[in-house]
């Protein structure tokens, strides 16, 4: 190949992982709830940057405010100081380039799972009939659904559900993926296999994801970057790189390197949630 058309490559690939996916900062974000006299302060100059392409997790202590930081980058919510931004583009409310999957379901009861996938773009009005349809069967095959699109979300388990939601989110052709403990309250197997199957998702299309969890070892199998909170008032006490290679596969979670990045965690988690029980009392 010449180098002209190796250089012509290179700035294509460049272009597409650029449309695929987007850098998101918080940047000394402070949030508190309550009146002027008698307000929390749940997170306190949080300054943090999420990587373009790259898979970032957040783990802190019960209570700290992780679905608070979720909705701020959301958009949900706006912060009392601080700005949140995206591509250097200041957030100011929800947009379809950030996409959330919560922590219980949100698919809507009296659709069918391809009514559910198409629901938002036919809301929109940016796609619709035959083609949105055909769109929205291929992710649901990708997903492992293809046999149950004309199905109800009750007539699915949970990590079906769970899949139809991400097909959902990434049908809207999002840059940014925000996960709030999507897999809690799984049974153990599904988790394994939903965390197995999110992590080839991941790897196939390398859009940002802010992936919110309280287990460490799903924190360390998942991420390039582990952000780690500490108690409320919430600040980042530090941010781990997780140098193990992809793709991924749970005997990783053996090796030395993992272990170490494990205990690392563990330790500044156990001194944070200390805090909190001493509180308490």
């Amino acid at each position: 190949m010449s180098s002209s058309k190796s250089a012509s490559k290179s700035t294509a690939s460049k272009k597409n992982k650029k449309l695929n996916s987007s850098q998101v900062e918080m940047k000394n974000v402070s949030k508190a709830y309550g009146e002027t006299w008698e307000s929390e302060e749940v997170l306190k100059n949080i300054s943090v940057e999420f990587p373009a392409g790259e898979l970032t997790v957040i783990v802190g202590p019960s209570g700290c405010g992780k679905s608070t930081l979720v909705n701020l980058l959301a958009g949900f919510e706006k912060p009392d100081v601080g700005e949140v931004t995206v591509d250097g583009k200041l957030v100011t409310g929800p947009a379809q380039d950030r996409m959330v999957v919560f922590q219980e379901t949100a698919l809507i009861p009296w659709q069918t799972t391809l009514e559910n996938v198409t629901f938002g773009p036919k809301m929109r009005g940016e796609k619709k009939g035959r083609s949105l349809d055909d769109e929205a069967k291929e992710l649901l095959v990708k997903v492992g659904l293809g046999e149950f699109i004309h199905k109800f979300p009750l007539q699915l388990s949970g990590g079906m559900q769970r899949r139809a939601e991400l097909a959902r989110a990434l049908i809207n052709e999002p840059t940014v993926m925000i996960m709030d403990e999507p897999f809690r309250g799984l049974d153990a197997m599904s988790r394994s296999l939903m965390q197995e199957f999110f992590l080839e998702l991941f790897e196939e299309n390398k859009k940002t994801n802010i992936f919110v969890t309280s287990e460490i070892d799903e924190a360390i199998f998942l991420a390039d970057n582990l952000v780690i909170l500490s108690n409320k008032p919430t600040t980042v006490q530090t941010v781990i790189k997780i140098d193990l290679p992809r793709p991924r596969n749970y005997k990783m979670l053996t090796s030395a390197k993992a272990f170490k990045y494990r205990k690392q965690a563990m330790d500044l988690l156990h001194g944070e949630a200390m805090k909190s029980f001493a509180i308490s009392k």
